[in-house]
């Protein structure tokens, strides 16, 4: 079990400089801890630099909510209940677009390289000073805005990977979470025949239902949604479905 350590919260004239504008208050931030008196404080300091601030008790929690998107950057404890910080990073990695800072009094190595290889994006020691925290989620949402945007198109649909969004001929369409994380899963291997069992074990989270008849049904809702440009999502018979796009299509780039 991690030591728990205090935090050196600021809220004076100096925290007073570090809030940010009015229209900066959009900006939503996912906090995970368990320890009561720290996570009041992280919330306390992130509501005065004007986030917006959502709180999770448990790693289960967590991955939940951050799996539901709408989060500009998620704050997470590594010794949580019910799911600790690294099956957290392991279950949301690759399934959203989402900058992590980790949390932690743990001073290993092991545990910080660890946790670069499961997807997280800084690292923060206890105790730490709340301006440093403000500062590093802020370094990390400019870094997101200044990266090209990834976009897949074709036949008048628009796919924003990292804002999660679909649109046809400008008008925004309603995926669920499932749907967009196989339809975003399929058009990022473009030309590839994914298997059913890639999908279910990949693209879905292990908060749904993973099995072969489970993704046919999201990729049947799927193809109803993108009406006409359903076409390029085509069935490889006794394998699973394949994203052929047309010459004119745009795409970010092909994944492994």
């Amino acid at each position: 079990m991690e030591p728990r350590t205090k935090m050196t919260l600021h809220t004076s004239s100096t925290a007073r400089a570090y809030r940010r504008t009015m229209e900066d208050k959009s900006l939503r931030v996912l906090v995970v801890e368990d320890d009561a008196a720290m996570a009041a404080g992280i919330v306390r300091g992130l509501k005065l630099a004007s986030f917006d601030v959502e709180l999770a008790t448990n790693g289960a929690d967590g991955a939940r909510r951050a799996l539901e998107g709408g989060f500009d950057v998620m704050v997470l404890d590594l010794y949580l209940p019910e799911k600790n910080g690294f099956e957290v990073l392991a279950q949301i990695d690759g399934r959203v677009t989402l900058p992590v800072i980790v949390l932690t009094a743990s001073t290993a190595l092991e545990e910080r390289l660890r946790c670069f290889d499961l997807g997280a994006d800084d690292y923060v020691a206890k105790p730490f000073f709340m301006e440093e925290l403000v500062a590093r989620i802020r370094s990390r949402l400019n870094v997101r805005k200044k990266a090209p945007k990834r976009v897949v198109a074709w036949s008048g649909v628009e796919i924003d990977l990292d804002a999660r969004t679909v649109e046809i001929d400008g008008e925004p369409i309603d995926l669920t979470r499932a749907e967009l994380d196989i339809l975003r899963y399929l058009v990022e291997r473009p030309g590839r025949a994914i298997s059913r069992a890639q999908l279910a074990e990949h693209a879905l989270s292990p908060l749904d239902e993973r099995d072969a008849r489970t993704v046919d049904s999201h990729v049947a809702r799927i193809r109803k949604k993108l009406r006409g440009a359903a076409a390029n999502i085509a069935t490889v018979w006794g394998i699973g479905y394949r994203f052929a796009p047309p010459p004119d299509s745009i795409a970010p780039g092909a994944r492994s």
